[in-house]
């Protein structure tokens, strides 16, 4: 194990007028629509493989490497944990603590992160800044706090410069943190959503340059490493749909006709009350939890494309006319309702009541602003004539991990906003420590919510209040477009 010591940074030359832009989502995609054309569906859904504590503890092994798998019928060439695409499930309580020895089969550097996770940023606990070398290992040790946030969480490598290329080789899996009020199911899913790109041999996609600076969307979306999957149920039954987007880039409008559908938990937590929806959009990198009751017949949980912005203005002829919203919805799985009505699994009680740092002192006011440009704006072309690179940066400065950007005090409260001054939406994630959201662009918020990845949409900001509660040390915040994260779209926090 060693830490980093210099930047990671991907440069990117400049592209030619003859890129041609695609379809769906106001984005220049060559990867495609994410249908899985070609790739076969409608196997029953298979859960990754579960891990649960006990006694308090849980530890394990769990190794990043190639791996070989099915893909919609197909041979698949991927990168996955011990194996397993999703990697298998952590499930734990309150107090816990997590052991994980994590040894590095791959050809790159990496590490561990367990996204959205309120622990320790120090040492081996959530550590972004540990770097495993190919061939080695690193023992991970994660202790929860006795009153954590039941929820939705998940864990993928962090290590900087090699971080999409990773997770979107496969390498991710879910955690969840066990409710103390349980609420009555008839079953409980996880529900993986990612996407990938393969080759006509099955072997991972090259990405370009292009895709790079969008935030590249894979050709097949799958859900639990599968292509359409299946689900069955009966009519009048409660399940518990906990869906995690762990794609690098796609924002997902999910939307399921037919049957009931509320609103339990975003990113972490429970609302007070569940809430009656129809869609709801995850950024990159959020998690939902969905009450979902069972009516009779057939229903498909679709993703509709989500127009994220483009670089309109910033590369002079190359970029115009992008913005062109439209594509079909990506059909994620099938929900198959048939049979004898279920017995009424009875009421949902309350969730407790969500903090409200609204009615907290604030110590302190920061503005962080999320730009991206050619040159970064900044002179720094490449001088040459031959092209210009694109440069993203936090307040006009791109990563660097041995210095320090934010400096606040341990167990205070403070007010951040975020801007966004770039042409496209920027999803943005704290380890460590949720975010409420106070303002979103001028509406303001008015009840409690919390989240640890927050989109600010292009040319917006968002306000938010965080409590730097629980512990010290040194941690990131960046973009949860994971390209955009490597590419230098991210910033050290140090609480003290």
């Amino acid at each position: 194990m060693r830490q980093l010591t210099r930047r990671q940074l991907l440069a990117l030359g400049a592209v030619g007028a003859g890129a041609t832009a695609a379809g769906g989502a106001g984005l220049w995609l060559t990867t495609g629509t994410g249908s899985g054309s070609g790739y076969a569906g409608g196997e029953d859904l298979a859960e990754p493989q579960v891990l649960a504590s006990r006694g308090g503890v849980l530890e394990l092994d769990l190794t990043a490497a190639p791996a070989r798998v099915r893909v919609g019928g197909r041979e698949a060439s991927v990168q996955a944990f011990n194996g397993s695409l999703p990697g298998p499930t952590l499930r734990v309580h309150a107090g816990d603590t997590i052991r994980i020895t994590m040894r590095n089969g791959l050809q790159a550097p990496t590490n561990l992160h367990v996204h959205g996770l309120h622990v320790s940023p120090q040492g081996n606990s959530d550590n972004p800044f540990v770097s495993i070398d190919p061939g080695g290992s690193f023992d991970y040790e994660f202790s929860l706090p006795g009153d954590h946030p039941p929820g939705t969480y998940w864990y993928h490598p962090h290590r900087h410069g090699h971080v999409a290329d990773q997770v979107a080789a496969g390498l991710y899996g879910a955690i969840v943190v066990e409710d103390p009020d349980p609420v009555p199911v008839t079953r409980d899913r996880v529900l993986v959503v990612s996407d990938l790109s393969l080759d006509a041999d099955g072997n991972l996609a090259e990405v370009n340059q292009m895709q790079q600076m969008m935030g590249r969307e894979g050709q097949i979306v799958l859900v639990n490493g599968q292509v359409r999957p299946q689900l069955r149920a009966a009519p009048g039954e409660r399940e518990r749909w906990r869906i995690i987007n762990a794609c690098p880039s796609r924002y997902l409008r999910l939307a399921l006709e037919g049957q009931g559908v509320r609103l339990l938990s975003r990113d972490l937590g429970r609302l007070p009350v569940p809430e009656d929806v129809t869609e709801v959009v995850l950024a990159p990198g959020n998690r939902i939890e969905l009450l979902v009751e069972t009516r009779q017949g057939a229903s498909a949980l679709t993703a509709a494309p989500v127009d994220r912005g483009n670089m309109n203005g910033m590369m002079g002829g190359a970029m115009r006319g992008a913005n062109v919203p439209g594509g079909d919805p990506v059909e994620l799985l099938t929900l198959a309702v048939s049979g004898s009505a279920d017995a009424d699994p009875g009421p949902v009680p309350e969730g407790r009541p969500l903090r409200d740092l609204r009615n907290e002192p604030v110590i302190a006011a920061r503005t962080l602003d999320f730009a991206m440009g050619m040159n970064g704006n900044m002179g720094r072309g490449m001088g040459n004539g031959q092209g210009a690179r694109m440069a993203f940066t936090i307040n006009g400065r791109e990563f660097d991990p041995e210095r320090l950007d934010e400096s606040v005090a341990a167990g205070t409260v403070e007010e951040w906003i975020l801007t966004n001054s770039s042409p496209m939406d920027h999803p943005i994630h704290l380890h460590v420590w949720p975010m409420q959201i106070v303002q979103d662009g001028d509406r303001d918020v008015t009840e409690p919510k919390w989240q640890d990845v927050v989109n600010v949409p292009a040319r917006s900001k968002v306000k938010v209040r965080v409590a730097f509660d629980d512990f010290a040390g040194r941690t990131v915040i960046h973009c949860h477009i994971l390209d955009h994260e490597d590419q230098g779209m991210m910033a050290t926090v140090q609480a003290r």
